[in-house]
Protein backbone atom coordinates (compact mmCIF):
# COMPACT_ATOMS: atom_id res chain seq x y z
CA UNK A 1 0.00 0.00 0.00
CA UNK A 2 1.38 3.54 -1.15
CA UNK A 3 1.18 6.59 1.45
CA UNK A 4 0.77 9.62 0.10
CA UNK A 5 1.11 12.77 2.85
CA UNK A 6 -0.07 16.22 1.14
CA UNK A 7 -1.57 17.32 -2.12
CA UNK A 8 1.40 18.49 -2.94
CA UNK A 9 3.23 14.72 -3.18
CA UNK A 10 0.16 13.39 -5.44
CA UNK A 11 1.37 12.40 -9.18
CA UNK A 12 -0.32 12.24 -12.63
CA UNK A 13 0.38 8.57 -12.40
CA UNK A 14 -1.72 8.89 -9.13
CA UNK A 15 -4.81 10.18 -11.24
CA UNK A 16 -7.83 8.15 -12.41
CA UNK A 17 -8.89 6.05 -9.44
CA UNK A 18 -11.64 5.19 -6.94
CA UNK A 19 -12.26 7.19 -4.23
CA UNK A 20 -13.55 6.93 -0.43
CA UNK A 21 -13.12 9.86 1.72
CA UNK A 22 -13.76 10.27 5.58
CA UNK A 23 -12.16 9.91 9.29
CA UNK A 24 -12.10 6.43 9.62
CA UNK A 25 -11.94 6.41 13.29
CA UNK A 26 -10.99 2.93 14.29
CA UNK A 27 -12.07 1.49 10.77
CA UNK A 28 -14.92 -0.65 12.56
CA UNK A 29 -17.20 -2.89 10.44
CA UNK A 30 -19.13 0.20 9.12
CA UNK A 31 -15.72 1.58 7.61
CA UNK A 32 -14.81 -1.92 6.56
CA UNK A 33 -18.39 -2.45 4.70
CA UNK A 34 -17.64 0.85 2.84
CA UNK A 35 -14.08 -0.33 1.53
CA UNK A 36 -15.24 -3.26 0.15
CA UNK A 37 -17.78 -1.59 -1.94
CA UNK A 38 -14.68 0.75 -2.72
CA UNK A 39 -12.40 -2.06 -4.00
CA UNK A 40 -15.47 -4.33 -5.64
CA UNK A 41 -15.36 -0.53 -8.24
CA UNK A 42 -12.07 -0.35 -7.89
CA UNK A 43 -11.32 -3.90 -9.71
CA UNK A 44 -14.82 -3.68 -11.65
CA UNK A 45 -13.03 -0.24 -13.23
CA UNK A 46 -9.47 -1.37 -13.34
CA UNK A 47 -8.18 1.30 -11.31
CA UNK A 48 -6.80 1.57 -7.96
CA UNK A 49 -8.61 2.67 -4.46
CA UNK A 50 -7.79 5.09 -3.00
CA UNK A 51 -8.92 6.15 0.99
CA UNK A 52 -8.63 9.79 1.39
CA UNK A 53 -8.62 10.38 5.09
CA UNK A 54 -7.65 13.84 7.43
CA UNK A 55 -5.17 14.31 10.40
CA UNK A 56 -5.95 15.41 12.77
CA UNK A 57 -9.49 14.39 12.86
CA UNK A 58 -11.65 17.26 12.13
CA UNK A 59 -13.20 17.10 15.70
CA UNK A 60 -9.58 17.64 17.12
CA UNK A 61 -9.54 20.45 14.62
CA UNK A 62 -12.27 22.64 16.38
CA UNK A 63 -13.04 21.19 19.51
CA UNK A 64 -9.51 20.61 20.71
CA UNK A 65 -8.55 18.68 24.05
CA UNK A 66 -12.56 18.59 24.27
CA UNK A 67 -12.67 16.55 21.25
CA UNK A 68 -14.65 13.11 21.61
CA UNK A 69 -11.76 10.50 22.31
CA UNK A 70 -9.69 9.56 18.89
CA UNK A 71 -9.56 5.03 18.76
CA UNK A 72 -6.56 4.52 16.34
CA UNK A 73 -3.66 6.31 15.44
CA UNK A 74 -2.46 7.17 11.86
CA UNK A 75 -0.58 4.22 12.22
CA UNK A 76 -2.80 2.10 13.29
CA UNK A 77 -5.45 3.14 10.24
CA UNK A 78 -2.65 2.77 7.95
CA UNK A 79 -2.21 -1.19 8.82
CA UNK A 80 -6.09 -1.84 9.18
CA UNK A 81 -6.81 -0.47 5.46
CA UNK A 82 -3.40 -2.25 4.18
CA UNK A 83 -4.85 -5.45 5.62
CA UNK A 84 -8.33 -4.45 4.06
CA UNK A 85 -6.45 -4.43 0.66
CA UNK A 86 -6.52 -0.50 -0.11
CA UNK A 87 -4.07 0.13 -2.64
CA UNK A 88 -2.97 3.67 -1.62
CA UNK A 89 -3.89 6.06 0.97
CA UNK A 90 -3.65 10.22 0.56
CA UNK A 91 -3.94 12.07 4.03
CA UNK A 92 -4.84 15.95 4.37
CA UNK A 93 -3.35 17.73 7.28
CA UNK A 94 -6.64 19.26 8.31
CA UNK A 95 -5.83 23.35 8.94
CA UNK A 96 -7.79 26.07 8.95
CA UNK A 97 -7.57 26.37 4.65
CA UNK A 98 -9.15 22.83 4.26
CA UNK A 99 -11.83 23.73 7.57
CA UNK A 100 -12.90 27.10 5.07
CA UNK A 101 -13.34 25.26 2.00
CA UNK A 102 -16.14 25.23 0.13
CA UNK A 103 -17.72 21.76 -0.79
CA UNK A 104 -17.69 22.70 -4.86
CA UNK A 105 -13.67 23.86 -4.08
CA UNK A 106 -13.18 20.45 -1.87
CA UNK A 107 -14.62 18.44 -4.96
CA UNK A 108 -12.64 20.59 -8.36
CA UNK A 109 -9.32 21.13 -6.39
CA UNK A 110 -9.18 17.65 -4.23
CA UNK A 111 -11.45 15.09 -6.17
CA UNK A 112 -11.02 16.41 -10.17
CA UNK A 113 -7.99 18.08 -10.08
CA UNK A 114 -5.78 16.16 -7.77
CA UNK A 115 -6.86 12.61 -7.86
CA UNK A 116 -9.10 12.51 -11.33
CA UNK A 117 -11.59 10.71 -9.23
CA UNK A 118 -13.71 8.47 -11.37
CA UNK A 119 -15.66 6.96 -9.10
CA UNK A 120 -16.64 7.69 -5.13
CA UNK A 121 -18.30 5.58 -2.50
CA UNK A 122 -19.34 7.18 0.84
CA UNK A 123 -20.86 6.72 4.24
CA UNK A 124 -24.35 6.74 4.68
CA UNK A 125 -23.62 9.78 6.88
CA UNK A 126 -21.13 11.30 4.65
CA UNK A 127 -20.54 15.44 4.89
CA UNK A 128 -18.01 17.83 4.09
CA UNK A 129 -16.76 20.84 2.96
CA UNK A 130 -17.26 24.49 5.24
CA UNK A 131 -20.30 24.21 7.52
CA UNK A 132 -20.69 20.43 6.21
CA UNK A 133 -22.44 21.93 3.17
CA UNK A 134 -21.71 18.98 0.85
CA UNK A 135 -23.52 15.64 1.20
CA UNK A 136 -24.49 12.52 -1.31
CA UNK A 137 -26.83 14.25 -3.16
CA UNK A 138 -24.38 17.51 -4.12
CA UNK A 139 -21.84 15.03 -4.86
CA UNK A 140 -24.09 13.45 -7.21
CA UNK A 141 -24.47 16.60 -8.68
CA UNK A 142 -21.49 17.37 -9.12
CA UNK A 143 -20.35 14.20 -10.26
CA UNK A 144 -22.37 15.12 -13.48
CA UNK A 145 -20.94 18.23 -13.94
CA UNK A 146 -17.14 16.47 -13.28
CA UNK A 147 -17.26 13.19 -14.82
CA UNK A 148 -17.23 11.02 -11.58
CA UNK A 149 -20.28 8.26 -10.12
CA UNK A 150 -20.81 8.50 -6.68
CA UNK A 151 -22.45 5.31 -4.13
CA UNK A 152 -23.39 5.01 -0.93
CA UNK A 153 -23.04 2.14 1.38
CA UNK A 154 -25.71 0.73 3.40
CA UNK A 155 -26.50 1.65 6.80
CA UNK A 156 -24.31 -1.27 8.66
CA UNK A 157 -25.95 -2.38 11.92
CA UNK A 158 -25.07 -5.13 14.53
CA UNK A 159 -27.67 -6.21 17.32
CA UNK A 160 -30.41 -3.92 15.61
CA UNK A 161 -28.50 -0.76 15.74
CA UNK A 162 -26.07 1.45 13.65
CA UNK A 163 -22.32 0.78 14.51
CA UNK A 164 -20.33 4.37 14.25
CA UNK A 165 -17.32 5.58 16.19
CA UNK A 166 -19.50 7.04 18.64
CA UNK A 167 -21.32 3.67 19.72
CA UNK A 168 -17.55 1.77 19.72
CA UNK A 169 -16.68 4.99 22.43
CA UNK A 170 -19.67 4.22 24.18
CA UNK A 171 -18.97 0.39 24.35
CA UNK A 172 -15.30 1.23 25.79
CA UNK A 173 -16.38 3.85 28.23
CA UNK A 174 -18.32 0.63 29.80
CA UNK A 175 -15.41 -1.38 29.54
CA UNK A 176 -17.73 -3.91 28.11
CA UNK A 177 -14.67 -5.04 25.37
CA UNK A 178 -16.81 -7.75 23.80
CA UNK A 179 -19.52 -5.40 22.52
CA UNK A 180 -16.93 -3.25 21.56
CA UNK A 181 -15.05 -6.09 19.47
CA UNK A 182 -18.41 -7.06 17.80
CA UNK A 183 -18.33 -3.57 16.21
CA UNK A 184 -14.50 -3.22 15.46
CA UNK A 185 -14.62 -6.84 13.84
CA UNK A 186 -11.75 -6.94 16.41
CA UNK A 187 -10.63 -6.57 19.69
CA UNK A 188 -9.81 -3.26 21.02
CA UNK A 189 -6.24 -2.74 21.06
CA UNK A 190 -3.72 0.08 21.70
CA UNK A 191 -0.57 -0.12 19.67
CA UNK A 192 2.90 1.38 20.14
CA UNK A 193 7.14 1.17 20.81
CA UNK A 194 8.22 0.36 24.38
CA UNK A 195 9.95 3.82 26.03
CA UNK A 196 12.29 3.47 28.98
CA UNK A 197 10.60 4.68 32.45
CA UNK A 198 11.38 6.00 35.57
CA UNK A 199 12.00 2.36 36.45
CA UNK A 200 9.95 2.67 39.51
CA UNK A 201 8.13 -0.90 38.61
CA UNK A 202 11.48 -2.62 38.40
CA UNK A 203 12.65 -0.99 42.03
CA UNK A 204 9.52 -2.50 43.27
CA UNK A 205 9.57 -6.11 41.80
CA UNK A 206 6.81 -5.26 38.81
CA UNK A 207 8.50 -4.39 35.74
CA UNK A 208 6.84 -2.42 33.27
CA UNK A 209 6.36 -1.88 29.27
CA UNK A 210 5.85 1.68 28.78
CA UNK A 211 3.57 3.51 25.56
CA UNK A 212 3.19 6.77 25.32
CA UNK A 213 -0.49 7.42 24.62
CA UNK A 214 -0.82 10.14 22.11
CA UNK A 215 -4.64 10.63 22.68
CA UNK A 216 -4.85 13.41 24.93
CA UNK A 217 -8.25 11.79 26.09
CA UNK A 218 -7.83 8.39 25.54
CA UNK A 219 -11.51 6.08 25.24
CA UNK A 220 -10.76 3.88 28.06
CA UNK A 221 -8.54 4.24 31.51
CA UNK A 222 -7.95 2.32 34.29
CA UNK A 223 -6.33 -1.04 35.04
CA UNK A 224 -6.62 -4.17 32.91
CA UNK A 225 -6.07 -7.42 32.44
CA UNK A 226 -4.64 -7.48 29.01
CA UNK A 227 -3.26 -10.05 26.39
CA UNK A 228 0.22 -8.58 24.66
CA UNK A 229 1.52 -9.23 20.88
CA UNK A 230 4.86 -8.40 19.88
CA UNK A 231 6.88 -9.95 22.79
CA UNK A 232 7.21 -13.48 21.92
CA UNK A 233 5.69 -15.63 19.11
CA UNK A 234 2.51 -16.24 21.04
CA UNK A 235 0.63 -13.08 23.22
CA UNK A 236 1.37 -12.77 26.54
CA UNK A 237 -0.95 -11.91 29.09
CA UNK A 238 -0.31 -8.94 31.43
CA UNK A 239 -1.96 -6.39 33.43
CA UNK A 240 -1.87 -2.72 32.69
CA UNK A 241 -2.78 0.96 33.95
CA UNK A 242 -4.05 3.50 31.38
CA UNK A 243 -3.98 7.06 32.77
CA UNK A 244 -1.95 9.92 34.01
CA UNK A 245 -0.80 8.38 37.28
CA UNK A 246 -1.71 10.76 39.68
CA UNK A 247 0.08 8.98 42.72
CA UNK A 248 3.25 10.51 41.31
CA UNK A 249 1.69 13.60 39.96
CA UNK A 250 2.04 12.08 36.14
CA UNK A 251 1.11 14.84 33.67
CA UNK A 252 0.78 13.42 30.48
CA UNK A 253 -1.24 9.65 29.37
CA UNK A 254 0.95 6.40 29.29
CA UNK A 255 -0.07 2.53 29.15
CA UNK A 256 1.82 0.57 31.72
CA UNK A 257 2.30 -3.23 31.14
CA UNK A 258 3.37 -5.58 33.58
CA UNK A 259 3.71 -8.87 31.57
CA UNK A 260 2.96 -11.99 33.76
CA UNK A 261 5.72 -14.74 33.11
CA UNK A 262 7.33 -12.54 30.98
CA UNK A 263 11.29 -10.92 32.32
CA UNK A 264 13.16 -10.07 28.97
CA UNK A 265 14.02 -6.72 28.43
CA UNK A 266 11.62 -5.41 25.20
CA UNK A 267 12.63 -1.99 24.99
CA UNK A 268 11.98 -0.61 21.69
CA UNK A 269 9.51 -3.20 20.82
CA UNK A 270 6.62 -2.23 19.09
CA UNK A 271 3.25 -3.88 20.81
CA UNK A 272 0.15 -4.52 20.80
CA UNK A 273 -1.93 -4.33 23.86
CA UNK A 274 -5.26 -6.12 23.43
CA UNK A 275 -7.67 -5.12 26.75
CA UNK A 276 -9.48 -8.38 28.23
CA UNK A 277 -11.48 -6.85 30.99
CA UNK A 278 -11.20 -3.74 33.38
CA UNK A 279 -10.26 -4.27 37.15
CA UNK A 280 -10.97 -1.04 38.63
CA UNK A 281 -10.56 2.75 37.88
CA UNK A 282 -7.43 4.92 38.14
CA UNK A 283 -7.49 6.73 41.76
CA UNK A 284 -4.48 8.77 43.76
CA UNK A 285 -3.43 7.20 46.60
CA UNK A 286 -2.15 8.44 49.83
CA UNK A 287 1.07 6.95 49.27
CA UNK A 288 3.56 5.18 47.41
CA UNK A 289 3.65 2.20 49.58
CA UNK A 290 -0.35 2.35 49.19
CA UNK A 291 -0.17 2.54 45.71
CA UNK A 292 2.58 -1.02 45.55
CA UNK A 293 0.13 -2.67 47.62
CA UNK A 294 -2.78 -1.92 45.52
CA UNK A 295 -0.56 -3.15 42.20
CA UNK A 296 0.19 -6.27 44.06
CA UNK A 297 -3.35 -7.10 44.49
CA UNK A 298 -4.10 -6.16 40.97
CA UNK A 299 -1.48 -8.62 39.78
CA UNK A 300 -3.28 -11.33 42.12
CA UNK A 301 -6.88 -10.21 40.49
CA UNK A 302 -5.00 -10.28 36.46
CA UNK A 303 -3.38 -13.68 36.73
CA UNK A 304 -6.73 -15.16 38.30
CA UNK A 305 -9.07 -13.80 35.55
CA UNK A 306 -5.89 -14.98 33.31
CA UNK A 307 -6.02 -18.42 34.17
CA UNK A 308 -9.86 -18.34 33.98
CA UNK A 309 -9.40 -16.89 30.36
CA UNK A 310 -6.60 -19.30 29.08
CA UNK A 311 -8.82 -22.38 30.22
CA UNK A 312 -11.24 -20.67 28.35
CA UNK A 313 -9.60 -20.24 24.82
CA UNK A 314 -7.52 -23.49 25.25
Amino acid sequence: MEFIRGLNNLRTRHRDCVVSIGNYDSVHRGHQAVIRQLLRKSEELGMPAIVLTFEPHPQEFFAGASAPPRLSSLRDKLALFDELGVHRVLCLRFKRELAEMRAADFVARILVAGLGARHLVVGDDFRFGHDREGDFQFLVEQGGRHGFSVARTDTYEVGGARVSSTRVREQLARADFAAAAALLGRPYTISGRVLRGDQRGREWGFPTANLKVKRVNPPVTGTFAVLVAGVREDPVYGVANLGTRPTVDGTRTLLEVHLLDFADDIYARRISVEFLTKLRDEQRFESLQALREQIARDKETATAFVAIHAAESA
